[in-house]
């Protein structure tokens, strides 16, 4: 019997390949995406991707899309509490799972499973331990196209944010820098791949520093 089962959407590579390989289990039946919005600039958190692309990620896939709001600057309770209503309300509309399209930090996952324990509703990770270098192949042999729109300076130069996430770009990356970014060192933008239905034009604006970050602006045209 299929699972009525939620993604957790970045907007990025990971959780575009994780729905990629739901779409593909025969025990799953997705019923869409959730993705956490930073309040105070009306973007992804930490990907920092434009609402408009979003939604324009959402129709691509076919899947209706909800978004979570938490407030800039936000407290570990206050962020705790908005996940809780959340997920009590995805409980009651009768959801079993809510897959991540995490990789290997076991901290992150424990904090999944811990955020789950007691409710009715299974974490699922399908792309878990998949070794990341395979893992990149795989996605960009299969079509999957993202723009780098962040990245963390203590670990890559700035003029990495807005590139396209590509077998060059990884060839660039100093030893010791996750393909995938999994340590923090990138966070992307999926603009196409063999989950949407259509790609989605994109060009690359202003790059900005702050806290540490560059952020690459991805904006959709036409």
């Amino acid at each position: 019997m299929k699972r009525k089962t939620l993604l957790s959407w970045s907007s990025g590579k990971d959780s575009a390949w994780a729905l990629h390989l739901l779409r593909h289990d025969p025990t799953t039946d997705l019923q869409g995406l959730f993705t956490v919005m930073n309040q105070r600039y009306n973007r992804v958190s930490m990907h920092a991707t434009r609402l408009d692309l979003l939604r324009r990620q959402a129709e691509a896939a076919k899947l209706p899309i909800q978004l979570i709001n938490l407030p800039d600057p936000c407290t570990n309770d206050q962020c705790d509490a908005i996940m809780r209503q959340f997920i009590a309300e995805a409980s009651g509309k009768g959801i079993e799972c809510i897959a991540f399209g995490d990789l290997f930090l076991e901290d992150v996952r424990r904090y999944r499973e811990n955020q789950l324990a007691g409710t009715k509703i299974e974490p699922i990770f399908p792309l878990w331990r998949i070794p990341t270098d395979q893992l990149a192949e795989q996605m960009l042999a299969a079509g999957l196209e993202a723009y780098v729109s962040s990245v963390d300076l203590k670990k890559l130069p700035a003029r990495c944010a807005g590139r396209k996430w590509s077998r060059e770009l990884l060839k660039d990356f100093p030893a010791g820098t996750d393909p995938c970014g999994e340590n923090g060192e990138i966070h992307t933008v999926v603009v196409a791949g063999p989950m949407f239905r259509k790609a989605i034009p994109v060009t690359v604006g202003e790059t900005v520093e702050r806290n540490g970050f560059a952020y690459a602006d991805i904006i959709p045209t036409n």
